[in-house]
C-alpha cells in the first residue's frame, strides 16, 4: 500500500505539472501575444513528448524497474516546469510544453506498479484508483493555479507578467518531492527490488530484444493503444482546451473557467477507479468477454456524451453533460487498463507503453485535427471529437484471446499448460484459473 500511495502521488504531481499551463493561457497569450497556432503547436507539443517517454518507459520498467524509472524521469522534468518562468517567446513556450510532456510517462511506471504488485482479481481496481487518483492533479491545477497567480498579485503585489511566472515554481518543486520519496520508500515487488527478482528468475541477457519483439507483434495491444487513444486522448483534449472554451464561448471569468475545467480532472477520484472496479466484477462474472463489452459499452456512451457536448448552448447545460461527460470517458481508461495485464506477462512495460503512447497520440491527432486553427469552431471539434471515439472503440470487438475468448466468441478448447498462453498470466501469478480474471 506505500508502494500505492507513492506511485499516485508521484504520478499526480507530473499532472499537475503539465496542466498547470492551461488554466492561465488567457493570460500567457495576452502576454507573450501568442496566436490560436501557437497555442494549438503547444498543446500538440506537451503531447508528443509524452508519446516518445511513453514508448521508452515501457521497457525502461522491464529493465530496471518501476520505481527506479518513475523518479529519475520525475527529477529529470521537474527544472523543466520551474523554466516555464525564463519564458519569454511563443518558441520557448512551445518547447516547454514539449519538455514537461515527457513527465507524463510515469502513467506508465504506475501501471506497470500496480500490476507487479496486486493480484489478477483486483488489478483492474488498483490501476483505476492509482491512475484515477493520480489524473485528479490535472483537474486540481486547473482549480490551484488561478488561485496562486491572484494571491501572487494580491499578497505580494507582483506585476501580471511576473506573477504567472513565479507561479511555476511550486508544480516544479512538488514534482522533485515526490520523486525523492518514491527513492527513499518505495518497493519495487511484495518480495523486494526488481533487481534482485531478475536476478532469481536468471533473466538472459539478450531478453530485451526478444520482450520487445513479443510486445510490437501483439496486435491487442496495439488495439488498445488506439482505444486508449480516444478515451484518454480526449480526456487531455479537453483538459487543454475546456478552460480556454468556456472562457472565451460563455464570457466566464479566469477563476469560474478553472473551477469548471477542474471538474474534467477531478471526476477521476472515483470515476477511472469505478472503470477498474467495473473491469474487475465484469470479469470475475463473465471472464474476458466481460471485460471487453464493458469497455466497448461505457466508451461508445462516452463518445455519444462528447458529440452532445459541443451541441449545447448554454453554460449550465454544457456544465452538466461535461461532468457527466467526465465520469464515462476517465471510466473507459480504467476499463482499458482492466485487460492490458492479461495481454503479456513476458512484455507487460512494452505492451503498458504501447496503450499509454496511444493515449497520447490520439490526443496529438485529435489536437491537430479539430483544435489547430480556424477550420471548424470549437463546439463543433468537440462533436466531431465523439464521433471519433465512438469509431476508434470498434476494433475492440476483434480482441480474442484463445485461452478466454472476445466479445462474441468462446474460447478454444484445446489450450494447454505448455502453450504460449502463459504469456498472458500476470508477472506474480502463478493460477492458470480462468476466475484470476
Amino acid at each position: 500500500m506505500r508502494a500505492f500511495h507513492l506511485a499516485w502521488l508521484s504520478l499526480f504531481s507530473c499532472f499537475f505539472s503539465t496542466f498547470s499551463i492551461p488554466p492561465l493561457l488567457p493570460i500567457i497569450r495576452d502576454d507573450l501575444k501568442l496566436t490560436e497556432t501557437d497555442i494549438g503547436n503547444a498543446g500538440i507539443a506537451s503531447f508528443v513528448g509524452s508519446i516518445f517517454s511513453r514508448l521508452a518507459m515501457g521497457p525502461a520498467c522491464d529493465l530496471m524497474g518501476p520505481r527506479l524509472a518513475s523518479a529519475t524521469l520525475s527529477l529529470v522534468t521537474a527544472p523543466i516546469i520551474m523554466s516555464a518562468s525564463l519564458v519569454t517567446s511563443p518558441t520557448c513556450f512551445i518547447l516547454i510544453r514539449f519538455g514537461v510532456g515527457f513527465s507524463l510517462a510515469n502513467f506508465v511506471a504506475s501501471q506497470f506498479w500496480m500490476t507487479s504488485m496486486f493480484s489478477p482479481s483486483v488489478v483492474g481496481l488498483a490501476n483505476g484508483v492509482s491512475a484515477g487518483w493520480a489524473n485528479m492533479g490535472a483537474g486540481v491545477a486547473q482549480l490551484v493555479m488561478p488561485q496562486i497567480y491572484h494571491l501572487l498579485i494580491s499578497l505580494l503585489d507582483l506585476p501580471v507578467s511576473t506573477a504567472w511566472r513565479v507561479s511555476f515554481l511550486i508544480p516544479g518543486l512538488f514534482q522533485a518531492v515526490t520523486a525523492i520519496m518514491v527513492l527513499a520508500y518505495g518497493q519495487d515487488l511484495p518480495s523486494g527490488s526488481y533487481k534482485d527478482f531478475r536476478k532469481a528468475i536468471k533473466t538472459p541477457k539478450d531478453n530485451f530484444s526478444e520482450m520487445l519483439y513479443n510486445g510490437l507483434t501483439n496486435y491487442r495491444g496495439w488495439i488498445l493503444a488506439l482505444t486508449y487513444g480516444y478515451c484518454f486522448g480526449s480526456e487531455l483534449t479537453t483538459d487543454n482546451i475546456i478552460a480556454q472554451y468556456f472562457y472565451d464561448r460563455f464570457g466566464v471569468n479566469l477563476q469560474v473557467a478553472g473551477m469548471i475545467a477542474a471538474s474534467v480532472g477531478l471526476a477521476n477520484l472515483f470515476s477511472r477507479p469505478m472503470g477498474g472496479a467495473l473491469s474487475d466484477k465484469m470479469g470475475r462474472s463473465f471472464g474476458m468477454r466481460g471485460r471487453l463489452w464493458g469497455l466497448w459499452l461505457v466508451q461508445t456512451v462516452a463518445g455519444l456524451l462528447c458529440v452532445l457536448l459541443g451541441r449545447v448552448n448554454s453554460l449550465w447545460g454544457s456544465i452538466a453533460v461535461l461532468c457527466i461527460f467526465s465520469v464515462f470517458v476517465q471510466a473507459s481508461s480504467g476499463l482499458t487498463f482492466g485487460v492490458v495485464p492479461f495481454v503479456s506477462k513476458r512484455s507487460l512495460g512494452v505492451i503498458a507503453g504501447m496503450t499509454g503512447a496511444g493515449g497520447t497520440v490520439g490526443a496529438v491527432v485529435t489536437q491537430m485535427l479539430l483544435f489547430s486553427g480556424s477550420r471548424f469552431s470549437t463546439q463543433t471539434s468537440i462533436s466531431l471529437m465523439g464521433l471519433m471515439m465512438i469509431i476508434c472503440t470498434l476494433p475492440v470487438t476483434f480482441i480474442y484471446f484463445p485461452r478466454w475468448g472476445g466479445m462474441f466468441f468462446g474460447p478454444c478448447c484445446n489450450t494447454s499448460s505448455s502453450s504460449p498462453e502463459e504469456d498472458y498470466h500476470l508477472l506474480h501469478s502463478g493460477s492458470d484459473k480462468t476466475e484470476s480474471l
